[in-house]
């Protein structure tokens, strides 16, 4: 089929895809057409990736704008999402508005309304949803992306039931799923009654095989010679042959490049290493000084070891690609590795999950990883492992496409065709029924109004992909009555009957996008630091002055009890503080206690959301419970609840891994360098902004539940929360709130004399530069935000040195080494805004 006969789009669009090269449609591309895509037929497309899915999307987002309506792209990452903006926006041209949201899960996103097409993930139309955004109502087209992700029971529910509530409030709505290849395309297609285009078809050519010896052996039955000498790896010798490979597509320096996949992170660090001395050999004089370029960008994004251990690699061709990185530095990867400087990347299976980065060989080294539950190292799915596969080939640029699996012995070489070079990809099953899922999507169903009985939510639940596989009967209903119980026991709804209503504070839950076990942890730890305030604020004062820690030392614990708890030494009611229950007639607690410290604590607040299932915690590694159980006990007046006890193994663990996650998140908010940070827990920048971002939300969410129930730590929540956000002191909120100071160039202000936003309004412009380095731009920058009339740096000298502080002095002299330059350096600016 010729686009040039494509009928119902934008006028300009046929003739802009001609001037793209796309003169007529891939085979599967015009199936779609064919089923009605661009006249608002429901579809789901389950075809290889490379193979033309997204003009698919584009087709019918296009022609529903043409008629009128308003299109939604859901994608299951962020990343993924600012990528297919940046693609969409080529038809803006043509009149059409592009938006993106992914963020701030408690707004309605008004600002949308006047887009064509809106591109964001998953939880943020769900969350767009329970805030009543105005202009779903006006949605005509919805595109879910990588929609074979209803599997994954993380975010498998959200999405389902996304998609069915979108169907609810727009009857007539067309609903286009796209998928890799499933074993049960046809379950999905009945799902969201939609025609079904299933296709193997690929615009160039896969060609899978197993490396074993010095061959690889392709399922085609042919075979590629790729020697390994002696002691050598198997990875090197293959990255190393597909880069000295010219083939015969339009390569215009020869050679392709490679994507292996690995199963941890320090081996996709560790493999990243030893491919750079591959990948160093065969740079030009041009790519070495760009990929310098790059590095040095890399360095600037984050002060830790990592962000050096990755330029390092960069600047010699090869670069590493994991969660623990920040967002930054995944972007900065994969930008390099579609232009083609970057080589080769090592990488966990993250980046097979829809990222645009096909290379001409896929390595799948690790075809096993660690599973708690499993009990070991476990083998990957078919789905994932072909997920990884598919990336291998870029239309244009390579002549064919090579997955590779590698084994060691004939016997793993026969098990790996078997497993996965000649399997079906697994039928894709709902996970909607595990109890956390609809824990929070029972709530939300009923506090946003799609149901009002509980046979209303069954008749929902009904229209689910669980409901169209399930061969079990009745286990919906059990999981929903058990659901209910429990959100009925916490108040977040209320039942009368049948009828189910959500409470003033289910609203609120479910508005701020929480697990409702979450909320309720906040809200029993809010209550918790109400009701002993004052108990908690003596013993604080006692810890102040060394009597309380003196009073442990000195009591009798019980050997079978082990340590014995804070608030175990609470007097008991009737007794004096020596236990004979006599005292004077006006007792101490009789007494109003007066404290200038803050309760509940910053930790006591970092714990409490640390503490809920919406936190991902830290693992306590070897050596981690004696040094958290100490610590538990020497701060435990600032935790808010009882601590478990430590023969409740499971309980006791948890709370010491909430603990260590808290203390990640102190650490941060006191201004401990990132590097230290990254060292001291054993995580990456990535790991580090995405607690932080977490429980920025999370004590958001605290704050607002908080004034919903009346507890009187709304003011001690709210500045724990900017501490985070910020990542500072309490002296630095005021300044680091400021657009484009950030929590270093916040510290040197304040060490130059210049505490608030205020004082910037007046200060000094000469101290102003010389606190930020000489940065005339940024310092112009920052007195306009806040609030200077008259920002401009023009003829304005650098302070001296005698004129600073000698702390502002030295941190002066740290810049000049830096250069003079102007350009801004992002990682000056850590707080959270600049992360994205």
């Amino acid at each position: 089929m010729k686009t040039a006969d494509l009928a119902g789009l934008p006028p300009g669009v046929p003739e802009h895809l001609r001037d793209e090269g796309i003169e007529e449609l891939y085979p599967p591309q015009a199936e779609a057409v064919e089923a009605g895509v661009t006249a608002g037929e429901s579809l789901v497309a389950s075809v290889p990736t490379a193979s033309g899915k997204t003009l698919v999307a584009e087709l019918a987002m296009l022609s529903a704008v043409e008629r009128g309506g308003k299109a939604l792209y859901i994608v299951p990452l962020r990343a993924l999402a600012s990528e297919k903006k940046a693609e969409f926006e080529r038809w803006e041209e043509y009149g059409i508005d592009v938006g993106v949201s992914t963020g701030n899960y408690d707004s309605s996103g008004e600002w949308l309304a006047s887009q064509d097409i809106i591109v964001a993930t998953s939880e943020k139309v769900d969350s767009l949803v329970r805030n009543n955004a105005p202009w779903v109502d006006d949605l005509s087209c919805v595109v879910a992306d990588e929609v074979h992700l209803v599997d994954d029971s993380h975010r498998g529910p959200t999405l389902e039931v996304t998609l069915g509530k979108l169907r609810k409030i727009n009857p007539g709505l067309q609903v286009v799923a796209l998928s890799a290849t499933v074993g049960n395309p046809e379950d999905i297609a009945e799902w969201l009654d939609a025609e079904l285009v299933e296709s193997e078809w690929r615009p160039i050519d896969l060609k899978m095989g197993v490396h074993y010896g010095n061959a690889i052996t392709f399922d085609d039955g042919s075979q590629r010679e790729v020697r390994v000498g002696k002691g050598d790896r198997q990875t090197p010798a293959l990255v190393a042959d597909i880069l000295d490979d010219d083939g015969d597509g339009e390569d215009d320096d020869g050679g392709g490049s490679s994507l292996v996949f690995v199963n941890s992170r320090r081996n996709a660090e560790a493999s990243a290493k030893r491919l750079a001395d591959v990948t160093e050999k065969r740079l030009t004089s041009e790519e070495r000084g760009e990929l310098a370029e790059i590095a040095q960008e890399i360095r600037d994004v984050s002060d830790t070891e990592t962000s050096d251990t990755l330029a390092n690699c960069v600047a010699k061709g090869a670069a590493f690609h994991h969660a623990g990185l920040a967002a930054d530095h995944r972007s900065l990867v994969e930008d390099a590795f579609r232009e083609r400087l970057i080589k080769v990347i090592s990488a966990t299976p993250t980046l097979a999950a829809g990222v645009n980065t096909p290379s001409r060989r896929v390595i799948v080294r690790d075809w096993q990883r660690y599973d708690g539950d499993f009990g070991g190292m476990k083998p990957l799915d078919v789905l994932e492992v072909h997920q990884m596969m598919g990336r291998a080939g870029r239309p244009g640029l390579d002549p064919y496409g090579e997955a590779v699996l590698l084994a060691k012995n004939a016997d793993t070489r026969d098990e790996l065709f078997e497993r996965y070079i000649w399997a079906d990809a697994e039928p894709v099953r709902s996970k909607l029924a595990a109890e956390p899922a609809l824990r929070t999507h029972l709530l939300a169903t009923v506090a946003s109004g799609f149901a009002h009985t509980r046979e209303g939510l069954l008749e929902f639940l009904d229209q689910t992909l669980y409901a169209t596989q399930t061969d079990e009967p009745g286990r919906l209903e059990r999981v929903t009555d058990n659901v209910l119980d429990y959100l009925e026991a916490n108040g977040f709804v209320e039942r009368d009957g049948d009828g189910v209503t959500a409470t003033s504070v289910g609203h609120t839950v479910s508005r701020l996008y929480l697990d409702p076990m979450s909320a309720a942890e906040i809200i029993d730890g809010l209550r918790w630091a109400s009701d002993h305030r004052e108990e908690k604020l003596r013993e604080l004062e006692g810890e102040a002055d060394g009597s309380a820690r003196e009073n442990r030392a000195d009591a009798e614990v019980d050997a079978d009890a082990g340590f014995q708890r804070a608030s175990e030494m609470v007097p008991e009611e009737g007794t004096d503080a020596d236990g004979d229950g006599g005292g004077d007639a006006e007792s101490d607690d009789d007494v109003e206690f007066e404290t200038d410290r803050t309760y509940p604590t910053a930790l006591g607040l970092f714990h409490l959301v640390c503490r809920t299932p919406d936190m991902y915690q830290l693992y306590l590694k070897s050596g981690d419970r004696e040094e958290y159980t100490e610590l538990c006990y020497e701060r435990e007046p600032e935790l808010l609840g009882n601590t478990p006890s430590e023969y409740e193994d499971v309980r006791f663990e948890e709370w010491l891994s909430a603990l260590k996650t808290a203390r990640l998140l102190e650490d941060w908010a006191d201004e401990v360098d990132e590097d230290r940070i990254t060292e001291r827990y054993g995580v990456g920048p990535g790991d580090i902004r995405g607690k932080v971002e977490t429980a920025e939300w999370l004590l958001g969410a605290a704050e607002q539940l908080a004034g919903e129930i009346d507890a009187s730590a709304t003011v001690p929540v709210r500045e724990a929360k900017m501490r985070v956000q910020y990542g500072v002191r309490d002296e630095l909120i005021d300044l680091a709130g400021i657009r484009g100071v950030g929590r270093k160039r916040a510290r040197r202000l304040f060490e130059a004399g210049i505490q608030t936003r205020a004082d910037l309004r007046e200060a000094d412009k000469s101290v102003v530069l010389a606190a930020l380095r000489g940065r005339r731009k940024t310092a112009e920058n920052v007195l306009e935000a806040a609030g200077r009339k008259d920002p401009s740096m023009d003829d304005v000298r650098e302070a001296d040195a005698e004129d600073l502080p000698e702390a502002t002095f030295e941190t002066a002299k740290d810049r000049r080494e830096d250069g003079d330059g102007e350009a801004d350096d992002p990682e000056e600016q850590a707080s959270l805004g600049d992360f994205g």
